[in-house]
């Protein structure tokens, strides 16, 4: 357990769950997540004496995660930035091996940027939630679109139809989640309870509907995975039938997913006490199984759909959104613009 150590700064606690460590010393791997909620991307991975450890750095409202070759890529507030590791391989700064620094950065506007892939080309991909729409980064613009939903008539800063989530297939954008079929100015907050759905980009049909407030698409072992956030459940959907299955009842609100092999890693947040999560199909889920919401990571085996490991923060930090594997990545930090170190790492390409 880890808490500060004066009493007047904000709390953080966090626990394990008993072979959290050994499980990631296992399969050589770290962990990246986002909290908008406190304006933190942290590194979770692991030091030289197979002690946890955690890097933190502050950017206002990180959200949407995506690893490229050597790093990735983070959306912010108003800028989307892009993360080199500037370390040799084999080489160490301060014990870390790599070190991520925000290279690149593009100023988007505030787009309330969502999920994030690259295509095969290279290109990134994102999700431009303001706009109901997917986007690429412009030079000379806040965004170029690229895809809307049919019924989207227009493409206007309204936020009408709450997308959120992007599956990749074959290295194109192939699945998208929305929260409601509205085609009106924050019209998806009527949706909430059961009106969620899944289209496939490249009909612009909606294969799956009926969900609550569905997140985090993405296409792993030949199946559609995601988070039917409102319930509570994470499953995977036919494309064939349009029907969710679910594998795994998770204890908090489900948002932000990512694999390795043959386990899942998904984040958990606490819900809001505002109208947005009132009255979920998730609270009755609590109440049923009596248990208390909880922040953080879950570890699931896609095999047998068991809570295999977790990682729970209580205090300061009550929600995340994205969560991206780093593998081969032994013990991460990354730099940011809050302290003196960007100013004085230096690097020359030889």
């Amino acid at each position: 357990m880890l808490a500060s150590e004066t009493t007047k700064a904000p709390i953080l606690e966090i626990d394990l769950s008993r072979q959290f460590t050994a499980w990631l010393a296992e399969q050589n791997l770290s962990i990246a997540f986002t909290t908008y909620q406190v304006g933190k991307l942290c590194l979770i991975g692991l030091n030289a004496n197979r002690e946890l450890s955690v890097s933190e750095r502050s950017f206002n409202r990180c959200m949407g995660l995506c690893t490229t070759g050597n790093g990735f890529y983070m959306s912010s507030l108003y800028q989307i930035w892009r993360f080199e590791n500037m370390l040799e391989s084999g080489q160490r700064q301060s014990g870390y091996d790599r070190l991520y620094v925000p290279q690149l950065g593009y100023t988007t506007g505030d787009l309330d940027v969502h999920d994030m892939a690259i295509d095969k080309q290279g290109t990134l991909i994102f999700v431009n939630t303001l706009f109901s729409c997917l986007a690429t980064l412009s030079n000379t613009h806040s965004f170029k679109p690229i895809w809307k939903p049919s019924f989207i008539s227009k493409l206007a800063a309204e936020d009408r139809c709450h997308l959120n989530g992007l599956a990749m297939q074959n290295g194109l954008p192939a699945y998208v989640t929305a929260i409601g079929q509205s085609d009106m100015v924050d019209g998806w907050r009527s949706h909430r309870m059961g009106g969620g759905i899944v289209i496939d980009v490249r009909s612009n049909e909606i294969i799956c509907d009926g969900l609550s407030m569905p997140h985090s698409p993405r296409w792993h072992q030949e199946k559609l995975w995601l988070l039917n956030s409102g319930t509570g459940e994470f499953g995977f959907v036919d494309p064939k039938i349009g029907r969710f299955e679910s594998l795994c009842f998770c204890p908090g609100y489900a948002r932000g997913l990512s694999f390795h092999g043959n386990y899942a890693l998904i984040g958990l947040s606490k819900p809001r006490t505002d109208k947005t999560f009132k009255d979920l199909p998730l609270d009755a889920q609590f109440k049923k199984r009596n248990v208390e919401p909880r922040c953080g990571i879950l570890i699931i085996n896609l095999c047998s759909g068991d809570i295999v490991h977790w990682f729970r923060m209580d205090g300061i930090v009550t929600e995340l959104y994205d969560v991206i594997t780093l593998p081969n990545v032994n013990q991460p930090m990354a730099l940011g613009f809050k302290t003196d170190e960007i100013r004085r790492m230096i690097s020359i390409e030889q």
